[in-house]
């Protein structure tokens, strides 16, 4: 679904000033200041969980919850008991209670796991709230973005309960055997280093190689894909500087949100006010993203004044971070920067090798481990709804807002105004510019944050028209501004909006305020995880959609197809030296990709540019491919057909980390394909994760045309080579 963003505009983040940040209060030390008693930053230690935390499940006797329960239970982790609504008993030899504030009574939990579907996620939240849970980890995937905005008003009210999720795989102690989310446990091993991350798969990327390096994890912290995240990368940031378990810090961020520059400029002062600061490495997916495009997360999309991956990456350069381009090289660079560091890595790599159990890494099987259901992996593969300007206008009608397409006439200058999100302050907020011109909008637009129970205030609203250099104009359109944003906010909530905005001018007629230009985008989840905004959904208009698009949306993948890229003169001969003489224009040596993960299938496409899109192959990423949690053999065969269904494309790419979905049943996915689907193009898979060796053994016992390899490098190398000519 295409993010427009006020029509034609391009992000200049670059050069842009930090107004997206202006209203965000910085907090460099680990608990919030005097000045702020009893907030929501107080409750930033509660993320420091270990052996002795207490955790109880919500949704206890479901399915999911059951296997992820005995899973957990045998890791180490202290489960305690759970929650059945209105029900008590025993479930797996542990007390059932009806509500939360009696599991807070009787059992005296530390932490809470919600293993609730979407439309049920948002009250059970709030019941943990509530009952003030210290902890409370939420994995549903596609909560509603209103849900989550109330349920932030909640939060920044008190000081007793902490918020991991949503839309994220939780929080793991490695060294302390707690897990609280649904982590593919053979991945992780005890060890010292600290991991915040937006993406699920590229954080078990990160900890696959850190236990092969033998350092292994203290605390990993899943701040999720979603819009607003309950746990930041500053928030994690404060716990790992006092952790004595961890020694260095990895952050795993994506394009979307302003939180990596906010760790950035956090970094900037922990150098200059720690006399041995941990080392602290990063990376960074969604370089080759197309503009306005929503990759996969729910929050990985680019909104005004927020910046692009490249920024992100430049940001924490300059802090000091030590950037890589795929978290596979992560094992060797954190031992490179522990020891220059000066911080002992043998000493490291033999607390992590005694705190490690017996079984191995690679040989690790997971016998208890569930399917991934649709309450969890697929929401996140819904669309959102974003109206074309005919319907934006009638809709505006009903709130007594008259807009057009354009204005009437040129005015002299424009304004933009609008209600959005703030991500940092979790609320929502009033955006608004004194410019629409694209080389300015970036860096002028403004955020005025605001409560969602209370709605604007009017001094908020009298702020951001002042910032739109309205507050100059005559008494009318002041009070007509002022009018606009308190329907645009009604609309916005009634809605469920993510952005509602438009483009004002003085009138020359008669000194009023034109309204033109509108751009609403909203929250699909409300009608696909809860049945809201019905009649706001059935105004879809699908036949604008690519067919591979909606074919793909059927089977819970999300697939774009990306721009051929435009081949410059001295990269043309050795793109186009197997193809015909229009290929100059139209690679036919583009990758077609296959990867289980949003965050992987990003950096994939990142890597794949950068390794290739140079002499001697000069190719890349024809498609973004992201088959989520439900990679089944359906799936799998799907993803195939849809890839090679683009004649630009001349290899497949399959690159899989097995975590929830395992490798050996990735390799049996891959083997139905070419049955089913007729592949007739080079395939190379690249397993890793949970089960690979014996994913590796099903591939090879096929007897198929697929190259197998589990370095990722080796993988990325031979996709070169068949891409440009090379014999399978």
């Amino acid at each position: 679904m295409v993010i427009r963003q006020a029509s034609r505009w391009t992000n200049a983040f670059s050069s842009r000033t930090r107004s997206a940040r202006l209203n965000t209060r910085t907090t460099y030390a680990l608990f919030s200041s005097p000045s702020r008693r009893d907030g929501y930053d107080d409750t930033i230690r509660n993320l420091k969980i270990g052996k002795d935390t207490r955790v109880i499940f919500q949704g206890f006797t479901g399915k999911q919850a059951t296997a992820n329960a005995k899973e957990s239970l045998e890791w180490g982790t202290k489960i305690v008991g759970g929650v059945k609504p209105n029900a008590s008993g025993e479930h797996l030899g542990l007390p059932v209670l009806p509500s939360v504030r009696a599991a807070m009574e009787q059992l005296k939990p530390d932490a809470t796991g919600i293993y609730v579907a979407a439309h049920q996620a948002a009250a059970a939240i709030e019941e943990a709230i509530e009952a003030e849970v210290p902890l409370i980890v939420a994995v549903a995937e596609h909560i509603p973005i209103h849900d989550i905005m109330r349920i932030h008003s909640m939060l920044q009210s008190q000081s007793k309960s902490r918020l991991v999720g949503a839309n994220a795989p939780g929080i793991i102690s490695a060294i302390g055997r707690c897990r609280i989310g649904f982590q593919p446990l053979p991945t992780f091993s005890p060890g010292h280093i600290g991991i915040i991350a937006k993406s699920g798969t590229l954080s078990y990327e990160t900890v696959g190689s850190l236990t092969r390096a033998g350092v292994g994890q203290s605390l990993c912290i899943g701040m999720g894909g979603d819009v607003i995240a309950g746990t930041n990368f500053v928030d994690a940031l404060k716990v790992f500087e006092l952790d004595d378990d961890t020694e260095a810090i990895i952050i795993v961020g994506e394009l979307g949100g302003t939180s990596e520059e906010e760790a950035a400029d956090w970094i900037v002062d922990y150098r200059k006010r720690t006399k041995d600061p941990k080392p602290i490495a990063a990376v960074i997916g969604g370089f080759q993203a197309p503009s306005g495009r929503v990759m996969g997360h729910a929050g990985a999309w680019t909104g005004l004044g927020e910046g692009t991956s490249d920024s992100k990456s430049k940001a924490l350069d300059r802090a000091g971070v030590t950037m890589v381009d795929h978290p596979a090289k992560f094992g060797s660079v954190m031992k490179d920067i522990l020891a220059k560091s000066g911080r002992n890595v043998r000493k490291i790599e033999q607390s992590a090798a005694q705190a490690q159990q017996r079984r191995s890494y690679h040989s690790s099987r997971s016998t208890n481990r569930p399917h991934v259901s649709s309450q969890f992996a697929s929401l996140a593969q819904k669309r959102r709804l974003h109206l074309t300007t005919g319907q934006s206008i009638e809709l505006l009608q009903s709130y007594d807002i008259v807009a057009s397409s354009t204005p009437p006439s040129l005015p002299p200058a424009s304004q933009y105004l609008g209600i959005s999100i703030a991500r940092t302050q979790r609320q929502p907020c009033i955006i608004a510019s004194p410019s629409t011109e694209p080389s300015q909008i970036d860096h002028r637009v403004r955020q005025f944050p605001f409560d969602y129970r209370q709605g604007p205030s009017q001094q908020t609203i009298d702020a951001a028209i002042a910032h739109a250099q309205l507050d100059a104009a005559p008494p009318k359109v002041k009070a007509q501004s002022a009018q606009l944003l308190a329907n645009l906010w009604a609309l916005y909530r009634d809605k469920e909006g993510i952005t509602a905005a438009v483009n004002v001018a003085l009138s020359e007629k008669d000194d009023g305020l034109v309204v033109y230009d509108p751009y609403l985008f909203f929250d699909d989840a409300a009608f696909k995880s809860n049945g809201r905004q019905s009649g706001l959904h059935s105004l879809r208009d699908s036949s604008s959609l690519p067919p591979t698009e909606l074919e793909a949306e059927k089977s819970g993948i999300v697939f774009i197809s990306l721009p051929s890229p435009s081949v410059s003169s001295d990269t043309a001969s050795a793109a186009t030296q197997n193809a015909p003489s229009h290929a100059s224009r139209e690679p036919r040596n583009l990758v077609g990709t296959l990867v289980n993960g949003a965050g992987l299938a990003m950096n994939t496409n990142d890597v794949l540019h950068m390794r290739l899109w140079r002499p001697p192959y000069s190719t890349c990423s024809a498609n973004f491919l992201d088959t989520g949690g439900k990679a089944t053999s359906q799936t799998i065969a799907t993803s195939f057909k849809l890839i090679l269904g683009d004649p630009r494309v001349s290899v497949v790419f399959v690159n899989i980390f097995g975590g929830l979905t395992l490798c050996d049943m990735i390799a049996e996915g891959i083997i139905l394909a070419f049955k089913d689907v007729g592949v007739d193009k080079p395939v190379v898979v690249r397993l890793r994760g949970t089960n690979e060796e014996k994913g590796q053994e099903v591939l090879r016992k096929a007897n198929l045309p697929i190259k197998a390899f589990d370095d990722f490098e080796e993988a990325v190398q031979e996709v070169g080579r068949l891409a440009n000519g090379g014999k399978a």
